[in-house]
């Protein structure tokens, strides 16, 4: 029997493959898939803008980038709609290696063994506050005053989590006069404890730039050099549709997306 095999004792006459075998497996699965996309772009007619293109984020970029992206996108590629994943870092990143994605939109640093990454903005973080806070007439906040107030954090598996923590490490130490930070499941319903005076956070300016004007929190800049990220798109190196990643990244640039410093880096498909 081949090494990639080998039978279960559990069941007899089952072959199941080893840890090396489904590596194989794996990836013969993607060679597979894009040669059958190769094929389909060959029938369509080498128009890599029609088809349904395949796109991931994470929680804390979809419900705020993807408003705007839409709508641009949608103009400048009407035949190509989207199947769009809403996700982890780490799951999106699996998928896109497993050919179930086409295209991410992540924030670095990511592992990109097997990928392209091509950054398209930069953005800050700011200081979410309740009505009446009493940081609330401060032009800025300093990182290390966070450990001073109750932390909302998201969950554990959101890269914006340890994001955070790096910008001020003293908010998770086992301090017992400090207050221990505490969890919310998304930047909505963190945002909604913070406006009920439960604590403070901190969130991605676009968070706030591209939502319904409301008074039930408020955002303060921090004192610089602020805490950022650097949001990019990632795809597979194998991956044919060039064009469809050049459209993406023209319509985020293109589209109305406030709160972020966009980036016009060299087209790394050229």
């Amino acid at each position: 029997m081949s090494s990639a095999w080998r039978c279960s004792s559990a069941t007899r006459g089952e072959a199941r493959p080893t840890p090396s075998g489904q590596k194989i497996i794996a990836q013969a699965r993607r060679v597979l898939a894009e040669s059958e996309l190769i094929k389909d772009l060959a029938r369509e007619g080498k128009d890599e803008l029609v088809g349904a293109l395949r796109i991931g984020a994470i929680y804390t970029i979809a419900p705020y980038l993807l408003p705007h992206l839409v709508p641009v996108l949608r103009a400048k590629a009407p035949r190509m709609p989207l199947v769009i994943e809403e996700n982890f870092t780490a799951m999106l990143l699996r998928q896109l290696r497993d050919n179930e994605l086409d295209l991410a939109v992540l924030a670095l640093p990511v592992d990109l063994d097997g990928l392209n990454a091509w950054p398209i903005y930069d953005e800050p973080f700011v200081v979410l506050l309740s009505p009446g806070h009493r940081w609330g007439r401060e032009k800025s906040i300093p990182a290390k005053r966070l450990a001073e107030e109750q932390l909302l954090l998201l969950g554990a598996g959101h890269c914006f989590r340890e994001q955070v923590i790096a910008a001020c490490p003293k908010c998770v130490e086992q301090d017992a006069d400090a207050p221990r930070p505490m969890t919310g499941s998304s930047l909505e319903t963190i945002r909604h404890m913070v406006a009920s005076g439960l604590g403070i956070s901190v969130v991605p300016k676009s968070s706030m730039d591209n939502r319904g004007k409301d008074t039930d929190a408020i955002a303060r800049p921090f004192t610089p050099p602020a805490p950022s990220r650097r949001v990019a798109l990632i795809w597979r190196k194998t991956y044919p549709r060039t064009a469809a990643v050049r459209a993406v990244r023209d319509a985020i640039l293109g589209s109305g997306l406030s709160g972020v410093e966009k980036l016009r880096q060299e087209d790394p498909l050229s």
